[in-house]
């Protein structure tokens, strides 16, 4: 019994580490996986009354990633801003960790939860939101 725990968190953990969906995470659980699993991501303190959020960006700031938070300071969906240069490579991660739905699109399945994964490109980068299914 206690080696199928072991299995079913390790497995849990490690699907954890591939993919940035936090969303469904409390504030202090994306501060600790940040910490824990993306070292070469740092915490940008920034103050928004309109938005609660946290951001994080590499030292390039060649990727940002926004964790947007409700009121119970839950994560309700992650947005993710890229320069142009990085979008083969998170389509070839994207792939490997979400099931394929389309062009630039894929479904995460989380706790028996549904959430829609979409890369667009915009004028100056690539962004890859991740939102649950309604």
């Amino acid at each position: 019994m206690k080696a199928f725990l072991f299995c079913v968190l390790f497995l849990f953990s490690t699907a954890l580490a591939r993919g940035q969906n936090l969303v469904g995470c409390k504030y202090s659980e994306i501060r600790k996986y940040m910490r824990e699993n993306k070292k070469d991501m740092s915490f940008n303190n920034v103050r928004n009354n309109d938005f609660n959020y946290l951001k994080y960006s590499n030292s390039s700031d060649s990727q940002t990633i926004l964790f947007f938070l409700g009121r119970d300071s839950v994560c309700k969906s992650v947005r993710m801003i890229l320069e142009p240069e990085l979008k083969a490579t998170k389509i070839k991660e994207m792939d490997s960790t979400y099931r394929k739905a389309g062009t630039n699109k894929w479904i995460d399945l989380k706790n028996g939860k549904l959430y829609n994964v979409e890369l667009r490109d915009e004028i100056w980068s690539s962004v890859i939101t991740i939102v649950p299914v309604k």
